[in-house]
């Protein structure tokens, strides 16, 4: 016997006081309600109804019994409908995670673009350079940059990200620009430190068809992405950066792009999450809002 759908229709048939109405509400017959009640009286092995063909009444330990049980399932059923309202509200809060180089370029300005068309929406950001596992972190909407969706997951491919050799003109003027990799490989450089393995990674080129990974003499390394932007606008050496972190910084000669045919374009920013059925309305309504503010 399913206790709890006993119950149920138990307190349904005292509510409305009797089989016939109680089954209506309920879309069953009244021979099912009152099976399910007779269920339940034998499962307690005492008495709940009296039942006359014109008459229903509590027996005192069927009324204790509506006594104690009616509050909770009143309750629950509160409880079952605020989670369904908070599911297709769509005001509430949204848990985001992103690693930080895409937390003040990418994420803040869809967020403050997204508040402005739901001022009630709240945001909870994790950042974090690792890979966010999303059920075990509680995270509604992730973002990474990668060269492919993570398995297990909705991903949906937002930009392609450029990785760009590039100095300051402070930089330029005091050494020079180099005119080819052997030339690169003289030069003064900056490198970033892998978060999960503390290692410098090498640079990423593209030569011909091929992509090749280069061991570049780092003068600096950092495990923090704007710091390293930061360093080479500073002049301490050539860097290769994602477009996504410098592209203002390309646009007013803030930074001037070198050796551009080593440029590689093998990297993307990608969005994902767990599954889209069942998806909380204010989790899918910022979810296609990312979609359409990333289309060309």
């Amino acid at each position: 016997m399913d206790r709890t759908r006993a119950l149920t229709l138990f307190l349904a048939v005292v509510r409305a006081g009797s089989f016939s109405r109680a089954a209506v509400e309920a879309g069953l017959t009244p021979q099912a309600m009152s099976k399910a009640v007779r269920q339940l009286e034998a499962h307690l092995n005492v008495r709940l109804l009296h039942r006359t063909t014109r008459k229903l009444s509590l027996t005192d330990e069927g009324s204790r019994l509506f006594e104690l049980a009616d509050p909770g399932m009143r309750m629950l059923d509160d409880a079952v409908d605020q989670v369904h309202a908070s599911r297709e509200a769509a005001g509430g809060t949204v848990r985001v995670a992103a690693p930080p180089s895409l937390g003040g370029k990418l994420l803040v300005p869809l967020m403050r673009d997204y508040q402005k068309l739901h001022p009630s929406m709240r945001f909870d950001v994790l950042l974090d350079d690792r890979f966010t596992d999303l059920v075990e972190a509680r995270v509604d909407v992730g973002f990474r940059i990668g060269t492919s969706a993570e398995r297990n997951v909705i991903a949906r491919k937002l930009r392609d990200v450029r990785l760009v050799i590039c100095a300051a003109p402070a930089y330029i003027e005091e050494n020079g620009k180099p005119a080819s990799l052997a030339q690169l490989l003289k030069h003064r450089c900056t490198g970033f430190r892998h978060p999960n393995t503390g290692k410098t990674l090498p640079w990423e080129l593209q030569k011909g068809s091929e992509i090749v990974y280069q061991e570049v003499p780092a003068v600096a390394t950092f495990n923090d992405v704007a710091t390293e932007v930061e360093a080479v606008r500073n002049g301490i050496g050539i860097g290769q950066l994602a477009t996504y972190m410098i592209q203002q910084d390309l646009d007013d000669g803030s930074l001037v792009p070198l050796l551009p045919q080593l440029s590689s374009a093998r990297l993307s920013v990608f969005m994902y999450y767990p599954q889209r059925t069942q998806m909380p309305s204010r989790v899918r309504r910022f979810v296609d809002f990312v979609i359409e503010a990333s289309r060309p």
